[in-house]
C-alpha cells in the first residue's frame, strides 16, 4: 500500500511540473522569438521488495524548434528568423541565441535587442552600422547596406539537432553544443520587417491545462484514499490487539 502512495505522489510531482510549464507558455504566447518549453518523463524502476515499482520521474524538461507565426510590423529594425538558424547575441553570461529579430540602434551606430544585448555578426563581433546613414537594407542572408554600401552581416547560426538548450531569458537559449553559421540560404534566412512569433498555441496548451489538472485531481484523490485505507487499517490492527 506505501509503494502505492509513493508511486501517485511520484505522478503528483510529475504532473506539476507540466502544469508550470504549460502555464509558462500561455503567459508568453505572445512574446516574439518565445521557444515553447516542454518536457518528457520516463519510468524510474525499483525494487524494494519482490515486485519491481515503477516510479514516474520529475521529468526533462525540452524546448520546441517549431517556428512560430511571422507578422509584419514595417520596422527596419525588425528581422524574423526563417528556417533553422538563430541570432546571436553577446550576454554577460557568453553568446546566446535568440528567434526575437527586434533590434535598436544606439547613437553610436551599434545594433542592440530590445534587452540591450550586442548583436553578433558570424566572426562573434558586435555589429556597428552608421548612424548618420539611416536605416539599413537586410537582405536575406543577413547583408546590411546602407545607401547601396555592404557595411556588415547579420550573423545566423544552426544549433546542432538534438543538443539541449536551456533557456537564458524569456526568449534566448544557451546551447552546450558549439553553433556554425549558417550556409544555406535558400531555406534558411531573415526577413525584414517583420517579427517571429511565440511557437505557442495557446488553445492547445489551454486544453492540456486541463487535462492535466484532471489527472493531478484523480492522483490527489488516489492519495487521500490510500491513506484512509492505511489509518483504518492500522485501526483495525490496534483495537485487535
Amino acid at each position: 500500500m506505501q509503494s502505492a502512495v509513493y508511486v501517485a505522489l511520484s505522478g503528483q510531482v510529475a504532473l506539476q511540473r507540466r502544469m508550470e510549464t504549460i502555464a509558462h507558455n500561455v503567459a508568453n504566447s505572445s512574446t516574439a522569438g518565445f521557444r515553447a518549453e516542454n518536457v518528457s518523463f520516463r519510468a524510474i524502476l525499483s525494487r524494494t521488495g519482490p515486485d519491481t515499482t515503477a516510479f514516474a520521474s520529475g521529468g526533462a524538461p525540452w524546448l520546441s524548434r517549431e517556428a512560430g507565426e511571422m507578422k509584419q510590423t514595417g520596422n527596419p529594425l525588425d528581422v524574423a528568423v526563417q528556417g533553422d538558424g538563430w541570432l546571436a547575441i553577446r550576454t554577460p553570461d557568453g553568446t546566446a541565441y535568440t528567434r526575437d529579430g527586434r533590434m535598436r540602434m544606439l547613437e553610436s551606430g551599434e545594433l542592440r535587442t530590445l534587452t540591450g544585448h550586442p548583436v553578433l555578426d558570424a566572426g562573434d563581433t558586435p555589429i556597428v552600422i552608421d548612424p548618420a546613414a539611416g536605416m539599413p537594407a537586410i537582405a536575406r542572408d543577413g547583408m546590411l547596406t546602407q545607401n547601396g554600401r555592404q557595411i556588415g552581416a547579420l550573423g545566423l547560426f544552426r544549433l546542432p539537432e538534438g543538443a539541449p538548450l536551456s533557456r537564458y531569458d524569456t526568449s534566448s537559449v544557451m546551447s552546450d553544443a558549439p553553433a556554425a553559421p549558417v550556409l544555406d540560404f535558400v531555406s534558411n534566412g531573415v526577413a525584414q520587417g517583420f517579427v517571429e512569433g511565440a511557437n505557442v498555441n495557446p488553445v492547445m496548451e489551454v486544453a492540456r491545462l486541463m487535462m492535466v489538472t484532471r489527472a493531478f485531481e484523480s492522483v490527489s484523490r488516489l492519495v487521500e484514499t490510500s491513506d484512509t485505507a492505511m489509518q483504518e487499517a492500522i485501526r483495525t490492527l490496534g483495537g485487535a490487539a
